[in-house]
């Protein structure tokens, strides 16, 4: 009976044991699932946010464009009116005085041809704006790309890391627990042999 306690009591505690490490592994996987679906998730979030901000982006482009092409047609319209209306005052002026108005059909002309010139600079000008800002939100955007990346890769890394050392802790239990059982063994062993010793003993001297 002692012996069967002692074994019974040894099974038990290995199934304890066994029952210990299954529930920690079973928590450390739910903590690691759990961890892993929140990255997935801010992921996602991250994914939208660009997303969006890429959609602004462009909006802000085609209402620069449109705001520039009307610009451009005002303009042009302006310089027809007033090509026009040159026109017209050159004609009406012609029969009291055409030196006048052979001078004042100049003037307007150079007028004319000035505005156009700085309506072409200022479309330059601002073409080239447009270029710059959307370099600069490319190159922005890209920058933040490359930091996410940088920060995911930085966090795969730690729960990489911190994975394997809990494998690493888990098969130091594994050799703790095999030790253990290994000096139980001995010692039950030890426990026998000095029993069947005793035993011998008490025959012999009977």
């Amino acid at each position: 009976t002692f012996q069967t306690n002692i074994l019974t009591e040894l099974k038990n505690w290995k199934l304890n044991l066994i029952q210990h490490h299954k529930l920690q592994m079973r928590q450390e996987k739910e903590k690691h699932a759990l961890h892993v679906k929140q990255l997935q998730n801010e992921m996602e979030n991250l994914k939208e946010l660009l997303h969006t901000y890429e959609i602004s982006i462009s909006r802000k482009d085609e209402v620069v464009i449109t705001n520039l092409t009307q610009a451009l047609e005002k303009q042009k319209d302006r310089v027809e009116l007033m090509r026009k209306f040159t026109l017209w005052r050159i004609q009406h002026v012609k029969t009291k005085q055409e030196e006048y108005a052979n001078t004042l059909a100049d003037r307007h002309f150079r007028i004319a041809l000035m505005k156009k010139v700085w309506a072409a600079w200022r479309s330059a000008s601002e073409i080239r704006w447009k270029d710059k800002v959307a370099r600069a939100c490319q190159l922005r955007a890209e920058d933040v790309c490359v930091q996410l990346t940088n920060d995911y890769e930085a966090k795969i890394a730690e729960l990489t890391a911190t994975l394997e050392q809990r494998k690493a802790e888990i098969l130091r239990l594994h050799s703790e627990r095999d030790q253990y059982e290994d000096a139980m063994k001995k010692a039950f062993m030890r426990g026998v042999c000095a029993l069947n010793l005793e035993a011998m003993t008490m025959f012999q001297s009977k």
